[in-house]
């Protein structure tokens, strides 16, 4: 049996403009008895994710609105400590959107909520990360939008995140050159020493698009064939610029614009005159194509050629912080919460 006591952060209130702690609210609540079909899982790791900014407004996203007064939506990972459901046992490893508190009562009857994960060979909280939403994300916008051929260049904002880093390696294992855009010279460094792309251009060195612009075009003279959008504003329009005839952009994210701010586009004549593809993704859209991704990605983890960072938050009660400062680029590969 579980302790009687769950904490839990809700969403308080809808930010206006850039959020701040007092959006979220942390509470302690009663566990319920479990039902006939229903797990209780102890929450391990909680992942902090850039969607979960849009979610957090009322209006028009590419997710549901957060509802107010409910426990944060997120992705995470843990341990089974009571089941009434035949598939599950205790002891069981299991990932799922527990959602931002401790313990999680699950219908373990609808499927797709809770999957047991094999941590042998790939450490449970990369299930999160590498071996998880954004790793499938990377996956599913390089190989089905951009699909690069060997000998092609693709370029990816924030190349040292959790999304970024992945479609780099990804890139590299079918042959293609990858340039990362990031912002600091310590990220800019773990991109090219440690996950092996052929360059990457710190955007903060760069005032303006063009300058911006002028880096990118000495890093890859002959342009990009391939764009992993996750940022936005200027480093999307010093790309654009660069991109050949018939370059396919796949857009994942567009942090710079979060708060809800307008993201002017300066040449949006280019993507008519290189002819280009440009696809807008979510990821959890495309169930058929998250098999073939978690084999590829768990293999390249369990073999050790798929490399990736993790900052972690200690505690619960500091995922709002975690959260903000993930906002800001605070942190350095996938933003995790230790619940545990």
């Amino acid at each position: 049996m579980t302790q009687a006591a769950n904490r839990q952060i809700l969403l308080a209130s809808r930010p206006q403009g850039e959020p701040s702690a007092a959006n979220f609210k942390l509470v302690q609540t009663p566990l319920p008895e479990l039902r006939e079909g229903q797990v209780r899982v102890r929450n391990h790791y909680l992942s902090l994710d850039p969607y979960m900014r849009g979610r957090m407004n009322e209006g028009r996203s590419y997710a549901q609105p957060q509802p107010l007064d409910e426990v944060m939506i997120g992705g995470t990972v843990g341990e089974v400590v009571e089941s009434r459901h035949a598939s599950f046992t205790p002891g069981d490893k299991v990932v799922g959107m527990g959602g931002w508190q401790e313990y999680s009562t699950v219908d373990a009857a609808q499927p797709g909520l809770l999957r047991k994960v094999d941590t042998t060979h790939v450490p449970l909280p990369a299930y999160l990360g590498a071996v998880g939403m954004p790793g499938v994300t990377a996956w599913y916008g390089l190989v089905r939008i951009i699909d690069p051929q060997a000998g092609q260049t693709v370029v990816v904002s924030a190349a040292s995140g959790a999304v970024g880093s992945a479609v780099g390696q990804l890139a590299k294992a079918r042959g293609c050159r990858a340039i990362g855009v990031a912002g600091g010279t310590d990220k800019c460094r773990y991109v090219t020493e440690e996950l092996g792309f052929d360059a990457c251009i710190d955007y903060k060195q760069h005032g303006d698009a063009k300058s911006l612009a002028a880096a990118l075009k000495a890093a890859a003279p002959e342009g990009f064939d391939g764009y992993f959008e996750n940022v936005g504003g200027m480093v999307l329009n010093a790309v654009l610029p660069q991109m050949k005839d018939h370059g396919r952009i796949a857009v994942c994210g567009m942090i710079s614009g979060y708060n809800g701010e307008p993201i002017p586009l300066e040449n949006p004549q280019l993507i008519l005159t290189a002819r280009l593809k440009v696809q807008g993704f979510i990821v959890a859209e495309h169930m058929d194509a998250w098999p073939e991704a978690l084999k590829e990605l768990g293999t390249l983890v369990a073999t050790g050629r798929l490399k990736y960072r993790e900052s972690v938050a200690e505690g619960l009660e500091n995922a709002p912080d975690a959260f903000l400062g993930l906002l800001k680029g605070r942190n350095f590969g996938k933003q995790l919460v230790k619940l545990i």
